[in-house]
């Protein structure tokens, strides 16, 4: 008789993987993610199911995995943006947010999370001017300055400037500070931005105050100085300070960049906002989220005549900060204990001592760690040039991604094969969260 074939069974039929994905108002619709819905909103969890189906249809989760990785792919709070232990080294990291606001400025920008009284006098129950209690703590930090005001970053403050005080015109500048900031925005493109002309003048690496006086003219906005905050020219060089450009006759603008109001013996040759006016300078803008460690703002410091000149000026309705900053920025200017200074003047010794106590716990889990020394960076377009004396975890290379991926995220930086992690950023009780994340690699398997 001849052989009979056996009926194939109904588990060796190939099956469709996509009749297996669950639909996505079914998901929605999973009493687990009723509160997911309430906090984030249903476009936000819509759109993690429909990350999570593509997923499944790949074969990378199963299909009745779907709610579970939902949940976890969940924001921690209303926002997408996830907290990140900054041990990369660097104080101002840009892509990290910058300066880390202080408990004061964390307090404060709750506080005026409500209705607050932002641009209302109570007592009159009248309109009164806006930020009015931020601008007094800058005066009061800065009593050089005449007059103050805020916009939304240090850029919009240069912009706001050279509007008000060029648009039409001319502005002055040495050619050795025509300056690219971060993202390849250049200095150039941005003044000529605001309708101005840029009369360059003196070489790259000197100028004279002759070469300023030879280009000022009837149309002769103001001179700018600017602060090559993200490189240092060294050899043979030449510049021209606010005190000698002051005798030109024309307003004397210069960006100081990094924030500091005041000198700061760590960083000696950064300028600050109250020695460039004493100096000579009308008008100094600076940014409100670098080493002055509070939240992204521009600070406009100077004459009276002038700042109320910018600050009528229609463009600087566009720049204003909101309620938030400027709580986060008053609490900053009146508390000056911030997380930014303390990590530019963080005790190097102290610092291998928490690295030495971390990677013992490290150690404990499995995980090969080395302590050795490293410098750190200001960072931020701030100091260039500066090193600080810093101690570093040296971990494999490998566990980089993996701790980017954790919650908090952990971010150092990698050189020679090795995952560098400096604890400088970091307030000590945070230390623990480092050592956790990397023990919880280790406890998952990866080394």
């Amino acid at each position: 008789m001849p052989a009979t074939v056996p009926p194939t069974a109904p588990h060796d039929v190939p099956q469709d993987v996509r009749r297996g994905v669950p639909r996505t108002d079914a998901v929605l619709a999973a009493p687990e993610l009723a509160d997911a819905l309430e906090r984030h909103g249903r476009d936000l969890v819509r759109g993690l199911v429909r990350e999570v189906q593509q997923r499944v249809r790949a074969g990378s989760v199963p299909a009745g995995d779907v709610v579970a990785e939902v949940l976890a792919a969940l924001p921690p709070a209303g926002s997408s943006l996830r907290p990140v232990l900054n041990c990369t080294g660097a104080v101002l990291h840009t892509n990290l947010g910058r300066a880390q606001l202080s408990a004061p400025a964390l307090e404060a920008v709750v506080a005026a999370a409500g209705a607050t009284d932002v641009e209302m006098d109570l007592e009159t129950g009248r309109r009164a001017r806006r930020g009015r209690g931020t601008l007094q703590a800058l005066r009061d930090a800065v009593p050089e300055a005449q007059d103050v005001h805020v916009v939304n970053n240090g850029a919009a403050a240069l912009v706001l400037a050279a509007t008000a005080l060029a648009a039409g015109g001319e502005i002055v500048v040495s050619r050795g500070e025509l300056v690219e900031i971060g993202d390849g925005f250049r200095l150039p493109d941005l003044l000529e931005s605001t309708g101005a002309r840029l009369r360059e003048v003196g070489t790259t690496n000197r100028t004279a105050l002759a070469d300023y006086a030879a280009a000022i003219g009837p149309r002769t906005g103001m001179v700018l100085k600017v602060h090559p905050s993200n490189f240092v020219v060294t050899g043979f060089t030449a510049g021209v300070g606010p005190g000698e450009l002051a005798t030109l006759g024309v307003p004397v603008v210069v960006d100081t960049g990094s924030g500091l109001l005041r000198p700061d013996p760590a960083l000696p040759d950064e300028p600050d906002a109250a020695s460039t006016l004493a100096a000579g300078a009308d008008l100094v803008t600076a940014s409100g989220d670098k080493l002055l460690g509070g939240p992204q703002a521009g600070l406009l410091l100077g004459r009276a005549d002038l700042v109320e000149r910018l600050r009528r000026h229609p463009l600087a309705r566009a720049l204003r900060v909101d309620k938030l900053t400027l709580a986060a920025l008053e609490a900053t200017v009146r508390d000056v204990r911030t997380p930014t200074s303390a990590a530019v003047h963080a005790d190097p010794g102290r610092l291998r001592a928490r690295c030495e106590a971390t990677a013992q716990i490290v150690r404990s889990a499995g995980v090969e760690v080395s302590v050795q020394p490293a410098p750190a960076v200001v960072g931020g377009g701030g100091a260039p040039g500066v090193e600080l004396a810093s101690w570093v975890l040296s971990l494999p290379e490998a566990l980089a991604l993996p701790l980017r991926r954790a919650t908090p995220a952990v971010v150092g930086r990698v050189e020679r094969g090795r995952l560098l992690l400096d604890l400088r950023c970091l307030a000590p009780a945070q230390d623990a969260q480092v050592a956790d994340a990397v023990a919880a690699l280790a406890a998952a398997g990866t080394r």
